[in-house]
């Protein structure tokens, strides 16, 4: 049996999941809780999370920088939409990008993906426009829509 994050209370920067809650392991993090948190800018993801939810990080503006563990295997449609990050490295477990992950991130510059990820869903960079790069592997499929509303992006082969 595992623990979901299901709310979120505070006004604090720097934000911490517990790993552990009623001594199980915490391993998804729900839709919407820190949706429109404008004041995060570091959220600290223990090492049991499988899952981020949709819209997880929506709105999260001062959100630059956020570092994943190797746990997470799915985040789900809209997780970091309308976040401020500004580059991710995603997981080496992620064997799949939904749509619309990534959408309307307005910082976005570099996405780098694992070997493994077999595809990248429809929308999942949408209206990205300082997306320049994205390093993936020739294996993945890219949606022919994955970029819509981007410009310029470089896809590097890392294989």
């Amino acid at each position: 049996s595992t623990q979901c994050v299901m709310h979120y209370q505070g006004s604090n920067e720097e934000v911490t999941i517990p790993s552990t809650w009623n001594g199980q392991p915490v391993t998804v993090i729900f839709d919407d809780i820190f949706k429109g948190h404008t004041e995060i800018t570091k959220v600290n993801i223990p090492d049991t999370i499988t899952d981020i939810g949709g819209f997880v990080f929506d709105g999260c503006v001062n959100l630059i920088n956020i570092t994943l563990p190797d746990s997470i295997t799915e985040m789900w449609q809209y997780a970091f939409v309308r976040s401020g990050i500004k580059e991710i490295t995603l997981p080496p477990k992620m064997t799949r990008l939904s749509p619309y992950v990534f959408s309307e991130c307005k910082n976005l510059k570099t996405v780098t993906c694992p070997a493994g990820l077999k595809q990248i869903g429809g929308w999942a960079f949408k209206q990205c426009t300082a997306l320049t790069d994205l390093y993936v592997s020739k294996n993945t499929k890219i949606s022919d829509k994955a970029f819509e509303g981007c410009n310029e992006v470089t896809i590097h082969y890392i294989d």
